[in-house]
């Protein structure tokens, strides 16, 4: 194109400067330098916001990446160690992070670090084996669900409490194994969280202080872990219950606003009427032995409103806190209620229960003057007992002798009265104030007890079906105890049953189904809870939730990192990644001009053709006459 402009601006020309071939090569040229310019400027969108089926890849890739060994040559992942101190011991979890991605409204993309055999790096000591010969323990197991103390737990940290010397001694093999899988030139940096459950709430809050003044002071001599006063604390059941709600919308990836798929719910932030559209999170649902909790998101401020007895109530039980790294952006707050009732679990339940049957007895046998109960030949027909299934309740002196008759609606009509607590030294499930529920743009996961109810006998774990439910707990109830254990030894069950699972199996059956109907009042027809023991083949702790809350302004630290080398970067990154506007804009400018330069190369022609036009004429008129006249 300069080439034609410089031929067209020559005095020298007297021809057409613009064929019909260099016409077509001057479009060409130009459609295709606009091309080229809107091709560019979709790469950079392409690298802002990959597509919808891109970014479900790239999940399910990173999940295929969480079960493989950690890459500790990676000098650009960052590493968090958590203790969590329990009541019937102590574990240690090592856990580790990318660089954050720079996006203000993405959180870290924490997950649980992995050794070379691609075991998750995890350890447990119990009180006596914080001697250096300790052998790691082995996995923990499955009966006290949400971790609170039970009769049968031994204590934890807390044993420390008349020697509070001793907690940092305690702690040490737990200390050891995380500095050993830690690299070393990551000590500095690697934040470490003390946190003590249900076993220190126990205690006077001078032997707390003194235990946690303990690890403050001398953890540091020995570590160079990033440890100071506020990373050691003894948290509430609430606090637990927040990062177990934390922890398992995490990992099902409900934080993850950009992904459109999934079910969304409108959520009201403040008193100032906004509100905004994200994707639903899933409440918990957790029994243990001795406790249950629950914990769900209360997306409707207005639905904490209530009557001016509960309001204190109502604000205890809420907890509303910020997930992103700028206090700014709303995107990340959440509103959650939790809560928890002692007395409530499994095992307790039944405790409880078989104590209002022996007291129920006794009266009723004085009123009739009956000997019910008082001998194996006149046993206290149990409906929660399989049919024929003999047992022995002893309490204060008072001996219950029963028999199992297998009625589950009779057993779910007895344990009706269990739901308002005992003699007031238990809450009232019934009673206790609960932030409203949208069973109709709602979710739920039921674990521990919740799993095992439904899925280690029944076997229908996974998605909850009232109806289905009932009828398989009717019918394993009906069985007699003959035939039931005859099934076991056949490996009919799973395998984690065992012979007090088959013994209770029809009183917590009929326990859990009154909890979720009549406490909780769970509709029967709820099509969205799952009972689950572990999320994507993995079970998740609530020290994953700790970790995410306590770690949530590091990348703060990325993105201050990421505007300076953007404040350094050239124009063009500046203006074609960040600036689509402007970027369009000087698309147009460059069109425009070549436009304008085509229609001035066309004047110029046109000027041009004018006095060789008027030459020839005169040419014509004058020259070749005179020519003809001298031919003779």
């Amino acid at each position: 194109a300069l080439r034609i402009g410089v031929s067209c601006l020559s005095w020298r020309s007297v021809g057409p400067c613009l064929g019909p071939r260099q016409r077509s090569a001057a479009l060409g040229l130009a459609l295709l330098l606009g091309l080229l310019l809107l091709l560019a400027a979709a790469v950079p969108r392409r690298w802002a916001a990959p597509p919808r089926a891109s970014r479900r890849d790239d999940r399910y890739l990173a999940r295929a990446e969480e079960l493989t060994a950690t890459d500790t040559e990676d000098s650009s992942l960052n590493y968090g160690v958590v203790v969590d101190c329990g009541s019937s011991g102590s574990r240690v979890f090592v856990y580790f992070w990318p660089p954050h991605n720079g996006n203000p409204h993405d959180l870290l993309d924490i997950k649980q670090m992995r050794d070379r055999s691609s075991r998750p790096v995890v350890k447990k000591i119990k009180p006596g084996a914080c001697c250096p010969s300790s052998a790691p323990a082995p996995s923990p197991p499955r009966t006290d669900g949400a971790g609170w103390l039970t009769a049968s737990s031994s204590p934890g940290i807390s044993v420390t409490a008349a020697a509070p010397e001793q907690a940092t001694p305690y702690l040490r093999p737990l200390l050891r194994f995380a500095a050993a899988h830690v690299p070393a030139r990551k000590h500095k940096e690697t934040p470490l969280y003390i946190l003590c459950t249900a076993g220190m709430r126990l205690l006077p809050e001078r032997q707390q202080a003194a235990i946690l003044d303990d690890l403050v002071t001398n953890v540091p001599l020995e570590f160079d872990f990033l440890f100071s006063k506020s990373h050691a604390e003894v948290i509430s059941g609430k606090q637990e219950g927040v990062y177990s709600w934390i922890g398992i919308n995490f990992v099902l990836g409900r934080f993850d606003h950009e992904d459109e798929e999934d079910a969304v719910v409108t959520v009201a932030l403040g008193d100032q009427g906004k509100s905004l559209v994200r994707k639903r999170t899933v409440g918990i649902l957790d029994m243990g032995g001795a406790s249950l909790q629950i914990a769900y998101e209360v997306p409707d401020s207005g639905a904490i409103s209530s009557p001016l007895q509960q309001e204190e109530a109502a604000k205890s039980l809420l907890a509303e806190f910020n997930l992103g790294c700028d206090v700014q952006h709303t995107g990340h707050m959440y509103r959650v209620y939790v809560n928890t009732f002692l007395g409530f679990g499994g095992n307790f339940a039944r405790q409880r229960y078989e104590e209002h049957v022996l007291n129920q007895t006794y009266v009723h046998n004085r009123l009739h003057s009956q000997q019910t109960g008082l001998s194996p030949k006149m046993p206290f027909l149990d409906p929660c007992l399989p049919v024929g299934l003999e047992d022995t309740v002893v309490r204060g002196g008072q001996t219950l002798y029963m028999r199992g008759r297998g009625d589950w609606q009779a057993c779910a009509k007895l344990l009706q009265p269990l739901l308002a607590g005992s003699n007031g030294s238990h809450a009232s499930l019934v009673e206790t104030y609960k932030a409203p529920i949208d069973f109709s743009n709602s979710e739920f996961y039921g674990f521990s007890e919740f799993f095992y109810c439904t899925e280690d006998v029944l076997r229908l774990g996974g998605q909850y079906s009232a109806p289905t439910f009932t009828s398989a707990a009717q019918e394993y109830c009906s069985q007699r105890w003959e035939v039931l254990t005859q099934r076991f030894r056949g490996g009919l069950y799973s395998a984690h049953a065992d012979q007090h699972r088959l013994k209770y199996q029809c009183f917590k059956s009929a326990w859990m189904y009154q909890v979720l109907h009549e406490g909780f009042q769970f509709p029967l027809d709820y099509p969205s809870l799952r009972t689950a023991q572990l999320v994507y083949d993995r079970e998740v702790q609530w020290t994953l939730g700790a970790i995410l809350y306590k770690t949530r302004f590091l990348p703060l630290r990325d993105l201050r990192q990421e505007s300076i080398r953007q404040a350094h970067a050239s124009w063009p990154r500046l203006s074609f990644v960040y600036n689509h506007f402007l970027f369009f804009a000087c698309i147009l400018v460059v069109l425009l001009a070549i436009v304008l330069y085509l229609l001035r190369l066309r004047r110029i022609h046109r000027r041009q053709l004018r006095p060789t036009q008027h030459t020839l004429l005169w040419l014509d008129s004058v020259v070749v006459p005179l020519g003809q006249g001298s031919v003779p």
